[in-house]
Formats: C-alpha cells, structure tokens, sequence
C-alpha cells in the first residue's frame, strides 16, 4: 500500500512507529570495581540483583577497560578512540576533538534517540550539546518525548576508591574472610579496606537493582537492551592505576529481549557466558550497530553485538599515561590467558606518589613495611625500580600477576607474538604517548592531537618510537646510539635520548656527557628536563650545581606552561635531597599559574607540596592550601 492512499492520522503515526521499532538502550555503570560478583564466581561477593540479572544477560569473562582509571577509560568509551590515539590518554586532561568525529551519543541523537546521562562523564575530549538530551542527576529515560527509543546511563558512585577512606568505619564484609592477593601484605588495614571494598561493590548492586526494578515498574523491561559494567579494576592500590588484568578486567552483562534477537551474537544464551575479547574501543561501534547504524571507519573498535557485528579480535589492548601528578608510560595487551606489559618508562616505580592513591590505608601501610624492609619478592614488585622493561604473566596459572615469565626460555615464543601485537597495535592507532603531554599540544597546535598524529610529516612516529624502544630496552650497549640521538632534527627523538642515557645511570650519563651538557640548551624544554636530570642525578658535583638550576627555572608555573612546569617538577621530586642547593628557589616557587582547562589545575600544588614537605618547608599558605583542596575536590568526582 502507498503512503499516500492512508489515512491521514494512520500516516502521520508512521515515523512514531518505526522509531519504537529500534531497541531502547540502558547502561547501568559503576566505578572502580573489578569482576568481584557471584555472579563471575566471587563467593565472597553480596551482589543479588546482579546476579539474578546475570540469569537473564550474557556474561562476558574476557571485558578489559581501556585503561585503569576513569577518565581515559570512559574516554575511549564516548570516542570509540583508544585514548593514546586521540591524545586523551592523560588522567583528567583535555584536547581538541578530532575532525569530522562525534562522540557516539551523538550518533545514536541524530538516528532519533533521546540520550540520558545519570551522570558521570569526565571525557578527556570536549563535549559538544549535540552529544546528550540530558545529563545531570535527574536525567532520566522518563523526560523522554513520546515514541522516542532512549539511551539512558546510570552509573553509582558506590564503589568508587574513595570508599575505603572511612577512618573509623567497620566492615560489613568480615575481614577476616578476605583473600589477600599475593602482591599485598597481609595486614589488618589490608583486610579492612578490601571488605569495605565488597561493602562498597554491594551497594553499587544495590542502585543497579533499583534501575532495572524501575525499567521493569514502567513496562520497558521487553524492549530495553540492558548493559551492566564498570570503569576499570578495583580501586584497591596495584589495581587501580596499573594496567594489568587487576586493572582492567571488569565485569560485563547484556541482555537483549526476545523481540531483539536478531541483534544478539551467535554464542548468546540467557545466562550464558563468552569468551569473547572486548575492550572499551568496542563499545562505540557496538552501540551504532544496535542503532542500525553503520559504525564509522574512523571507530577502532568492534562492534560484538547489532546488525554489524565484527569478528572477535585477537587481543585487547590497555594504557596507562600520566595519573594525576605522576607521569608514567606503559602499554598492555591480552590475549585472554597471557597478559603483557611493556614499561616505557621502566626507572619509575609502579608505587609513585599520586596523592589520591596513598589516601587509601593499604598503600600507607604497604609502602611502610615495604620501607621497613618486610615484604616478600610479590610485595616489593609494586614499590621498586628499575621495573622490567617486558613483563608477561600467565592468568590461569598467576592469576595475581607476581611471576613475571618475561625471561623465562618456555615463554619466549609467547612473548615474541605479544610484543609484536602491542607494536603493532601502537603502530595502527598512531600512539601518541611517545611524545611529552606538553609538547604534542605544542605541536599539534590548532589541530587535535588525532589529526596531527596522523601526519606523518608532522608525527615521524616510527623514529620516535624506534628511540622510544631503544631508550626503554636498558640495553647496557644502546648508550653510543642513545647518544647519537641526541643530535636528531625531531626533539621527540632527542628526548629519548636523553631518557634512555638517564635509565643507564652513571657510566651511559658520562659517557655522553658532552651531548647532555649541550642538551641543557635544547629548544625543546622536555630535552632540556631530560637531560637536566640525567646530569644531577648521574653526573659530577659541578654538573648537579648547572643541571637543577635549569630545573627550578622550568619548574616556575608563570613563565612557563603548566606542562612544562610539572614535568620540571616531576624531576626535581626524584631527586630527593639532590635538591637542597636548590631549596629557596623551590619554595619560591608558584602553586597557580595558567591553564588551557581547570582539569589541570591541581596537579603542581600536588607534587609542589610532595617537594616542600620534603624540604622541611611550613605549612602551605592559604592560596596553595585552597588550590589543592579544589583539586583533591575535582578528583574524587
């Protein structure tokens, strides 16, 4: 029949019912917890509601956050862009949107979907308004106009970290019942914080249950698609921040209703499970495939359910970059049993001072009896340095990831098909994490970091991270090339060079002392930062006494950027009391400056007041004392 021989109202009723045709969409998150639920086999775990969804959902046993923290995790989530590739790889920080890109809620907006965020966000990448109807504590799929299918996102803030912050609070969950992984000391405030973890995992059950009972009382149950999963591993220390499994597997359940079944994967069963590999980069495509919509090229996951379903991927891949005030560079892939990492920057310990990570008890007292030298070979790994450059485990026989197989002749062969996985994967997105935060906005400019990291006129990234591998290898015999990299036209090169001297310790820093000595006037300030503490830390008394000027100068937030700065002061920090004939000039020394974004802000008075409590200086003034409780404020959103 015609349209056009209908009725008038029958016609006009028309686009409503094609619209009620595409499936409505709930996600249900949750914050810092790892596959900690009966549902995933946790006895220990009370999670009713979401176990009795699991009956009706497919669980995933192989679900990987792309990175062991919020911000980048959910980033590469909205983008469908893993965060080295779009340069939101950084903990809270903010770059240019690629071109021609959209987050993909706003796909799922333009294809007639009312779009609810209940409320989190925090994306490394700006927002546009095109992206959410609403997106605030009262958004909700009930605001939705009439014959609009909806995504709605509800995420509980239950079991973030912060929750084993209670001094005084008494665990619902015995600690005495408490299995202790083999890389923590078995201590009383070890035991308590992991059970007012389970405390805090069993009330964000309880908000998901309330969400599905409230989809169910409004009779949407049998035409919702239904997400449960969370950011990243647990916010226990060594899991949150690291990306190994402990970091990054997290639970994942979907269920689709009958009338949906043409969207479901083959392997589905109601209260089934896959093994199917899925990162966060698949979430994405997977959300236009259930839309009907084609997933853009651009997308570099794969969609695992809808009318686009892509072939599993071998592996998956996780990130870690900067956490807040402490920098740091390591990648990770799995391939479901064996996980690698490779550490880019292996003299910095796992343990670095992130103010937000040593609020929490388990790390006090483990980084404690770790000083008193009473921890076994599990323990220490996660305090010292250097670390090792490769590390490969094997979860069906470590499941906590303290036998490193890296040097292990049986595993060679497993290593080898890893590494060139994880190259090849930093080679496919075009990883920007080989350049300095800072300098990769300088360069890039007006572009987004995307855009100019795929120009290879501009990225020359197989130079860059060809001196990226040398440096970090610790190959006592790189020092003469490490040297020659030095004198390379591309200062991320020379940058490298400089680390890679530095990672040698003394014999490397003297040998090449001519070219670091001439490095201190570099154009590019991270060179300079390099090479400044390679010859402080490793040189002569006269090149300490040339070297931490250069530091403290670089370190000023005002005359220069605020990347800059932190990465002056991330080196004078690990000096430690190298850094006395410098002490007056760090005390002087600003805890505000400029800023391309607030997300920022809170980082230099951070780790500007690690230094000046290590200096013996008073008490921070009421200005720094304000920016940094203003800071602790945005991170613990």
């Amino acid at each position: 029949m015609h349209l056009r021989l209908l009725p008038l109202g029958l016609a006009l009723l028309l686009p409503l019912t094609a619209a009620a045709a595409s499936p409505n969409i709930l996600w249900i998150s949750s914050e810092d917890h790892g596959p900690h639920l009966g549902c995933y086999g946790d006895t220990f775990a009370t999670t009713p509601h979401v176990d009795q969804f699991a009956t009706r959902a497919l669980r995933y046993t192989r679900a990987w956050a792309a990175a062991p923290v919020c911000a980048p995790a959910r980033t590469t989530i909205i983008s469908g862009l893993h965060g080295p590739s779009s340069g939101g790889d950084h903990m809270r920080s903010m770059v240019a949107y690629p071109a021609g890109q959209k987050m993909f809620p706003q796909l799922l907006r333009e294809a007639g979907y009312f779009n609810a965020n209940n409320v989190k966000e925090d994306y490394n990448l700006p927002k546009t308004p095109a992206v959410w109807d609403e997106s605030s504590n009262r958004a909700h799929w009930k605001n939705r106009p009439a014959g609009k299918p909806f995504f709605a996102v509800f995420n509980s803030t239950k079991s973030h970290e912060s929750q084993t912050v209670k001094p005084g609070a008494t665990p619902v969950h015995d600690p005495a019942k408490v299995r202790v992984p083999a890389y923590h000391p078995d201590t009383p405030e070890v035991r308590r914080d992991w059970a007012l973890y389970y405390d805090s995992v069993t009330a964000a059950d309880r908000d998901a249950g309330a969400v599905l009972a409230q989809l169910a009382a409004d009779g949407l149950a049998d035409d919702t698609i239904v997400f449960y999963w969370a950011d990243h591993g647990s916010g226990m220390p060594r899991s949150k921040r690291w990306p190994s499994n402990s970091g990054l597997h997290v639970p994942l359940l979907v269920h689709i209703p009958e009338k949906f079944k043409d969207l479901r994967p083959a392997d589905y069963r109601a209260g089934g499970t896959t093994d199917r590999l899925v990162s966060f980069a698949d979430f994405a495509p997977t959300m236009c495939s259930l839309a009907g919509i084609k997933p853009p090229a651009w997308m570099q996951g794969h969609a695992f359910l809808g009318k686009f379903i892509a072939p599993a991927p071998p592996y998956v891949h996780g990130f870690r970059g900067r956490m807040d005030e402490r920098y740091d560079l390591v990648r990770s892939v799995t391939d479901g049993r064996y996980v690698y990492l490779r550490n880019y920057l292996p003299h910095l310990s796992q343990g670095q001072h992130v103010d937000t990570q040593f609020k929490t008890p388990t790390t006090a007292v483990w980084r404690k009896l770790y000083d008193e030298g009473k921890l076994n070979a599990a323990q220490r790994l996660f305090w010292q340095t250097p670390k090792a450059p490769e590390e490969l485990y094997d979860l069906q026989n470590d499941r906590d990831e303290v036998n490193n197989l890296a040097a292990s002749p049986a595993h060679q062969a497993i290593l080898a098909r890893l590494r060139d996985a994880q190259q090849a994967h930093s080679r496919r997105i075009r990883d920007l994490g080989f350049i300095p935060e800072g300098e990769r906005l300088t360069r890039a400019g007006a572009q987004a970091p995307y855009d100019f990291g795929h120009d290879d006129a501009q990225y020359p990234f197989e130079r860059v991270f060809a001196a990226a591998e040398l440096a970090s290898s610790l190959k006592p015999d790189a020092a003469p090339a490490l040297t020659q990299l030095l004198a390379d036209s591309d200062s991320a090169v020379r940058y490298w060079g400089a680390l890679g001297l530095h990672m040698r310790g003394r014999p490397a820093v003297a040998a090449a002392h001519h070219a670091l000595a001439a490095a201190l006037a570099d154009a590019s300030p991270y060179v300079r930062i390099a090479a400044a503490e390679a010859l402080a830390q490793f040189g002569e008394p006269a090149d300490l006494a040339t070297a931490l000027p250069v530091l403290a100068a670089l370190a000023h937030w005002g005359r220069h950027d605020v990347f800059t700065a932190l990465a002056a002061l991330h080196a004078l920090d690990a000096l430690g009391p190298k850094v006395t004939p410098v002490r007056d000039a760090i005390l002087a020394l600003p805890a505000t400056g400029p800023s391309p974004d607030s997300r920022y802000a809170a980082y230099i008075p951070r780790i500007l007041g690690d230094l000046r409590a290590r200096l013996g200086a008073p008490a921070a003034s009421a200005d720094t004392a304000a920016e940094t409780k203003r800071g602790k404020r945005k991170a613990a959103k």
